[in-house]
């Protein structure tokens, strides 16, 4: 990307946040109202009136709601949420009614449980002190695109966002970009599926998996696969094990420990309790960004992961963890019917 940086582009940048709401032209950091206002008295307009916004306990908030074509460059967020999981984000891309990003917030950045920093350092996404989430993944739109919030606590949550844009013509082969979550807890007979029932054309992009283990030992030894354009009982892409689709291997061992590393193609950046390596009840955030290497597909496409880890006498053992995933891909639909939505109480971590 440094190489384009030197070339003059027909494009328009503009940004949507709490002090612009409409990305407008010479508009930002204008209001006379916000939740800075108290703070600002003594300054006045253009300083700091409305940096945030609060969204009410059981409410939906629209972040951005912009007419044209163009693309999402970069998404900065944070909040003040007591735990993971109270904030779900959606995308609706020209005028669709089915969201295509339907995740919840932290999860959508590969932080299910991000109000415990760890940093992550990649290409795609960044977790940033003490809270800052980031994603740099291409999000293009031809008429236009709706970005909502909604907040499942019980409480007001305030939320500090800057969704970068870019305003120009949106070439014939461009695809609409995808995140769609799902959860197995605990997995049913070894598999967990990431995404099915995908149609269209495009390329698959990354996952990320939040994966709690509920046994002691090994718990990576189950495979990556893809199903694609009407792969059945096997598919054409499959991986060797848990660790090695996600860039490692020998069960991410470093001198009798679990080794937390952060690249950026992939990594495993954060291990909920790091003490009592091996022990059960740990968590484990993992994520792969297939940047240089998508998976292609032009009809349809099925991702699944095994859970599987080892029992006595060199016997594997398909486990019952509690696993959480986002599938990220690009594709010319946006009228694919996702899985309905968990509720609050099943997008606990518990």
């Amino acid at each position: 990307m440094m190489e384009n940086l030197c070339l003059s582009k027909n494009t328009r940048t503009f940004s949507v946040c709490p002090e612009n709401f409409t990305g407008g032209k010479g508009v930002g950091g204008s209001a006379t109202h916000g939740t800075g206002e108290s703070a600002a008295r003594e300054l006045g307009i253009g300083w700091k009136i409305s940096p945030s916004v609060v969204i009410p306990a059981g409410q939906r908030f629209t972040l951005a709601d912009i007419r044209g074509s163009g693309s999402i460059k970069h998404i900065w967020i944070t909040d003040d949420a007591p735990a993971g999981r109270l904030l779900v984000l959606r995308i609706y891309w020209d005028g669709s009614d089915k969201p295509s990003v339907e995740v919840p917030l932290g999860d959508f950045f590969a932080g299910a449980n991000y109000p415990e920093y760890r940093q992550l350092s990649s290409l795609a996404v960044c977790i940033n002190p003490k809270r800052g989430l980031n994603c740099y993944f291409e999000m293009p739109y031809r008429k236009g695109f709706r970005v909502e919030i909604e907040n499942l606590a019980s409480r007001g949550i305030t939320v500090y966002y800057q969704i970068d844009c870019e305003e120009k013509d949106i070439s014939d082969d461009a695809l609409y970009f995808h995140a769609q979550f799902r959860r197995s807890n605990p997995v049913a007979g070894g598999i967990h599926t990431l995404l099915d029932g995908i149609s269209g054309h495009g390329h698959y992009v990354g996952t990320y998996l939040y994966w709690g283990v509920n046994n002691n030992g090994c718990w990576v030894e189950g495979e990556m696969k893809f199903y694609i354009d009407g792969d059945k009982d096997f598919p054409t892409v499959c991986g060797t094990g848990t660790e090695d689709y996600f860039c490692g291997s020998y069960t991410f061992d470093v001198d009798g420990k679990y080794a937390e590393f952060t690249t950026p193609y992939s990594g495993m950046y954060k291990i909920d309790r790091t003490d009592d390596a091996y022990l059960s009840n740990r968590r484990f955030n993992l994520y792969r960004w297939h940047i240089n290497d998508p998976i292609y597909f032009s009809k349809d496409l099925r991702v699944t992961v095994q859970a599987l880890g080892w029992r006595s006498e060199g016997r594997y053992l398909p486990l019952k963890d509690d696993i959480s995933s986002v599938a990220y891909w690009y594709s010319d639909r946006t009228d694919d019917v996702y899985p309905t939505f968990p509720d609050r109480d099943e997008l606990e971590i518990i």
